[in-house]
């Protein structure tokens, strides 16, 4: 039993490790996928980046590494991949802004009919 334990706890420990080391890897959204994500004004203070996904659109695997707000500018119907593999789906409506927590590493892609225009504004 206790040979069991151990084998679980040190599955548990590859398992953090290796998703750690995804989130390490994973590049701001902006530079991660320069094509979806754009900087539009930087200071000392906040960052605000661009984000349009066109219709169809799974942008590259990149990360939030500061907790942001985002504003929605267009209807959005948006999959998120999640590093760990799980998938969500949502639907935020023009104007509706919302939290955005610290993110690893994830990827989105735009499965609505329009394409989905965000802004991110990041806290430094």
């Amino acid at each position: 039993m206790k040979a069991n334990k151990t084998v679980i706890a040190m599955a548990i420990v590859a398992a953090a490790a290796s998703t750690r080391a995804v989130a390490q890897t994973a590049e701001p959204s902006y530079k991660g996928d320069p094509d979806v994500y754009r900087v539009i004004f930087e200071d000392a203070n906040f960052r605000v980046i661009e984000a349009i996904r066109k219709v169809g659109v799974r942008d590259k695997l990149h990360g939030h590494p500061l907790p942001s707000v985002v504003y929605t500018l267009t209807d959005c119907k948006t999959k998120m991949y999640g590093a760990n593999g799980r998938t969500s789906e949502s639907s935020m409506r023009a104007g509706h802004a919302n939290a955005v927590p610290i993110v690893a590493a994830h990827s989105a892609e735009n499965v609505g009919s329009t394409d989905c225009r965000q802004l991110f504004v990041e806290k430094k």
